[in-house]
């Protein structure tokens, strides 16, 4: 029985392994979106990608979908990201 307060989460993207499956649910968490990641256990155990095999679904909850698709959608250069490196460093 379906509570009245469950999340439904749907796939937002579809990546070649853990590697970049962790760099987009990155992304989202970052922006404040959760995310659950659907995969194939020997897909990571082995680290192939046959037939669909090392393929990560990145899940959201349906209600982020929308917000999840256009974080996704943006690209960034060096010069679009707020470095601050006076700062950053071991003397700054």
């Amino acid at each position: 029985m379906d509570e009245p307060d469950a999340v439904f989460w749907e796939a937002v993207a579809t990546a070649s392994g853990m590697t970049q499956a962790n760099i987009i649910t990155g992304r989202l968490q970052s922006e404040g979106i959760p995310t659950k990641l659907n995969y194939e256990a020997a897909g990571t155990i082995y680290a192939v990608t046959i037939d669909g095999l090392g393929e990560v679904r990145i899940l959201v909850p349906v209600a982020d979908w929308e917000r999840a698709r256009e974080v996704l959608s943006r690209s960034y250069d060096d010069g679009d990201l707020p470095w601050d490196l006076k700062s950053s460093g071991p003397n700054g």
